[in-house]
């Protein structure tokens, strides 16, 4: 009976052990780390977290922007394996807080400078995309992710700083500040429809 009870324990405990893993990952989206459990025979829910900072530039046609890019995101994401355990499909949500801060200065003459924030349409964000590797199988594996995110339309707020300004420049700034505004979203609209690629490696339980 102990025996019995024995098997069961330990094969229980395996059971569980082949169920869930963690992963360690970087890519596109950032640094970050996954946890995933299997839910049924060919699915997993993965859920994870990622996030970067780097110096990011931009010119439009009357401002150069020095600023950061800053991406933070949270992904839920169910992985299907239909062909066995290495290859899938995925899709589900990256709820995300990505955003591009930055110092803009006339090319144009314009005195002062301009404050600009630019942030994802989409706070939560549609992901489809394949994937190779089970972060939720056993044992130490290598997993990639190669998709879409659809941030949507970015949006900008521009704020003119008139620090040190006469009233005349201070228009006139203001003036190229509301125009610019489209100018910038146009530049970054490229990034609605935002590629994901992430490479890691996984432990499994």
């Amino acid at each position: 009976m102990k025996r019995t009870i024995l098997f069961v324990t330990t094969a229980a405990a395996c059971g569980a052990a082949q169920a869930a893993g963690v992963g360690i990952r970087a890519g596109t989206t950032g640094v970050g780390a996954d946890v995933a459990v299997n839910v049924a025979p060919t699915l997993d829910f993965r859920v994870g977290y990622s996030g970067l900072k780097w110096k990011y530039d931009v010119n439009t046609s009357n401002v150069a922007y020095k600023g950061d890019a800053k991406l933070s995101n949270l992904n839920t994401l169910l992985d299907f394996h239909p062909l066995g355990p290495t290859f899938r499909l995925t899709g589900g949500l990256i709820f995300n807080d990505n955003k591009y801060e930055a110092t803009g200065t006339s090319t144009a003459g314009v005195p002062g400078s301009v404050k600009a924030k630019v942030e994802a349409g989409n706070k939560a964000a549609p992901y489809v995309g394949v994937g190779w590797g089970n972060v939720a199988g056993a044992g130490f594996n290598f997993y990639a992710d190669l998709g879409v995110m659809f941030m949507g339309s970015p949006k900008a707020t521009l704020t003119a700083d008139c620090t040190g300004l006469s009233g005349a420049q201070c228009t006139a700034l203001q003036g190229q500040t509301a125009s610019e505004q489209a100018a910038l979203e146009e530049k970054l609209h490229r990034l609605k429809a935002y590629p994901v690629l992430t490479i890691g490696f996984t432990i499994g339980f």
